[in-house]
Formats: structure tokens, sequence, C-alpha cells
């Protein structure tokens, strides 16, 4: 389910839904017409968390490009969203519900986790929205099915139910579980990370910065926070250009760590799939594919024929994020 062509709010009467997920990076937005049977994306946008001094801020601006005015907003944010104080876990971002509610001067706000919005959209997603990369291919039928991915954390999530009876999400905070090294390298890496943050947890290794602090580990820098950290874009493109080894080694070892992770996180859950988003794998999908991540996925010993049974698939779509919002919104109904 893709995003549709860019429309103009006032080409005709519509019941503009505005709809963002917010991450520690980058907010997206984009508007659906409430009116529609099915959310459709129109004008979706990402702007720059370090442009904006508040996710209102940053939600106005986007109002102002497009010109239109909601009555209701569905937004999706990178933290617990069980309160009325809301803060980011990986961005200087907090807010009031009922403050936000008056100050983007909708009548109805829905707020959903990140990745609670992300497992929502799942079933919704179209083949092309999707690649299947290990296990059985079939369709998405019955769950449970163990939804995560690295982006500037690690999002977990959980989708209950089937495509027959209908699903629900459970949100989860299941990336800030403890990172457990398997050998000598793996705990140099966490040993680095307890220097440097006092813990090493999953989501301190399977995200952007993650990455850069096993190739920082790699090329032997110090867990101070002066040590020169290679970007994690720059570190991904030397991998796949093959010519730095490590690079090569510190993508090698976050696909294996991912696989891993990505095992026992199928277990807690009791998983029949496993779904894979975020912004960052898939941009090394064959890499990925030729990695360990398979092996380190099954090393499960007595249940890693549990787990040859699971299907591991990549969301593609580029906004799952905003479809789950959008979803959210759906189910407390349009009208």
């Amino acid at each position: 389910m893709s995003a549709a062509p860019d429309p103009t709010p006032h080409d005709r009467e519509a019941d503009w839904i505005l709809v963002a997920d917010v991450g520690g990076t980058n907010a997206r937005f984009a508007l659906v017409d409430g009116h529609g049977v099915a959310p459709v994306l129109q004008q979706p946008r990402a702007l720059r968390n370090a442009d904006y001094a508040s996710l209102q801020h940053a939600a106005e601006h986007y109002l102002q490009l497009t010109g239109a005015r909601p009555r209701r907003a569905a937004i999706a944010v990178a933290s617990p969203v069980g309160h009325d104080e809301i803060r980011l876990t990986n961005r200087a971002w907090s807010f009031n519900r009922s403050e936000l509610r008056s100050g983007l001067g909708v009548e109805a706000l829905v707020l959903v986790n990140d990745f609670g919005a992300v497992a929502r959209a799942v079933p919704a997603l179209g083949d092309d929205d999707r690649v299947h990369l290990h296990g059985p291919v079939e369709a998405l039928r019955q769950g449970p099915v163990s939804v995560l991915g690295p982006g500037t954390g690690l999002g977990v999530g959980l989708l209950v139910g089937s495509a027959s009876k209908g699903w629900e999400v459970v949100e989860t905070e299941g990336g800030h579980g403890s990172f457990a090294p398997l050998d000598a390298e793996e705990e140099a890496i966490a040993r680095w990370l307890v220097a440097r943050y006092g813990r090493a947890s999953n989501e301190r290794l399977l995200c952007g910065e993650g990455l850069a602090c096993i190739d920082a580990v790699l090329r032997g820098e110090p867990p101070t926070r002066e040590a020169v950290s290679r970007k994690p874009a720059d570190v991904v493109a030397l991998a796949l250009d093959g010519h730095d080894t490590e690079a090569r080694r510190a993508l090698a070892r976050f696909c294996a760590v991912l696989g891993s992770v990505a095992g026992d996180i199928a277990l807690v859950q009791g998983a029949r799939c496993v779904a894979i988003a975020g912004g960052m794998v898939p941009r090394f999908l064959p890499f990925l594919r030729a990695s360990a991540f398979r092996e380190r996925f099954l090393d499960k010993g007595r249940f890693s024929v549990y787990l040859e049974a699971l299907a591991i698939q990549v969301v593609t779509h580029p906004y799952p994020g905003l479809l789950g919002a959008a979803m959210s919104m759906q189910d407390t109904g349009w009208g």
C-alpha cells in the first residue's frame, strides 16, 4: 500500500486527519481523508527533528506547507504512551497530551507507540511492500507476529489475532532488553558500551549509533565521547563498497547480533512470523541475506527446528508507521 500522489487539500471537501510517525531523528507526517474506506497517505513528508524545538512546532510547519486544517490527529511516537506526559526516548522532546491536542487545534488526538503503529500496518502491506528473507513463503494469516527493527533505536511490537478474526497490537519496549554477547568480540563490544553508557542493551547496539559503536570498537577507538566515530550511513556505504575491512566486519557483526535478538524475541513472543522494519535494514538487504543473520537466528539449541518454521520478512514500505497511525485512528471510527 503506497502513498498517493501529492493532492491539493482544497480540491474538495475532505475530512483531513493528520498522521505522524515521530522517531528520534525524523518526524514523518501525512494527511489521510477520513471519508475513505481505507487510509491512503497523502503528501507524506519527513522533517528533521533537529530543525524544530518541539513536536508541535514540526507539526505546525508541516500543516503550513500543506495548507490543511485537520480535525483529528493520530501520532506514533518512539516512547511509551500510557501517561499524559510523553517523553521521547531518543530525542529531547516532551509534551502533554491535552496541550498538544489544543495546540494543534484538533478535536481528537490518538497517540500510539511507534512500533505499535508499524505492527498495526503489517497486515495491510501488499507484496510490493515487503521482501521475503527466510523461512516458508506464505501469506500472513495467523499471529503472533513479532515486529522489530533498528533505526534511531530498536523498536519491538507484537501483533496477535488473525486475518479472519481481526488483529490486535501489543505495544512493547522489548528493544531495551540486555545484550547477551556470544563470543569474545561481542564481549569486547559489551564492555565498550558499558564503559560509555553504563549498560549494554540491545537498543544501544541495534540502531544507527550502535553500528557506529561496533565500528569504533573494531577500529580500536576508546569508549569516550571524544572518540572518532564514523556516521552509520558511511559505515554501511563503506561496507557495501567492499574495500573497508572494519566497516564490513562492523556491518557483519550488526547483522549477526540482529539475528540473535530476532530469534530471542520470536521465542519470547511465540511468533509464527517475524517482520523486520525500520529505516536501516532495507539499505543493505543483500548483505543481510548473505550474513550470519539466519545462522544466529536459528542458533537456539533444541528450538532451532521451531524457528526454522517461521517466516522472516523485511518491510520495505517507506512509511509503515504513518500507515499504522492512520489505521489506529480508523480503529476508533472515522466518523
